[in-house]
């Protein structure tokens, strides 16, 4: 049997802009974006020649899925972005103007630095060492 995570939802409160923050600020592949109905996207997002999941940019519907963007780990780091060249991706999202909530770290796993997304959301950049 072969398995993956293919595919992670993240609520977002507008299809557009979430789509330029992370094309265009963290360099993402838009992958798919059709029409499911009036108010509705299906919306993909991934890594530049990456091979790991995709993001599903869902447009929150509701004051319960609304109260969640930006916070949908409970604080924590959610989402972890590996590149094969940490400096470079590093000066080139700071450049963009993403938010960096710490300078980089440098620990027995890697090369590390928690960024936030358009709504709040932690990730870590990492280049894991090898």
């Amino acid at each position: 049997m072969t398995q993956k995570i293919a595919t992670l939802s993240l609520l977002v409160a507008d299809y557009d802009e979430a789509i330029a923050f992370y094309c265009e600020k963290l360099g993402f592949t838009l992958v798919a974006d059709q029409a499911l109905g009036p108010d509705k996207r299906w919306v993909l997002v991934a890594p530049a020649g990456g091979s790991g999941a995709q993001l599903l940019l869902a447009k929150a519907d509701g004051a319960e899925q609304s109260a969640a963007i930006g916070n949908q780990a409970g604080g924590r780091v959610a989402l972890f972005l590996e590149t094969d060249d940490f400096a470079r991706d590093f000066a080139a999202m700071s450049e963009k103007g993403v938010t960096f909530l710490e300078a980089p770290r440098h620990e027995a796993y890697g090369s590390v630095a928690v960024f936030e997304d358009l709504y709040g959301n932690k990730w870590d950049l990492i280049e894991p060492r090898r």
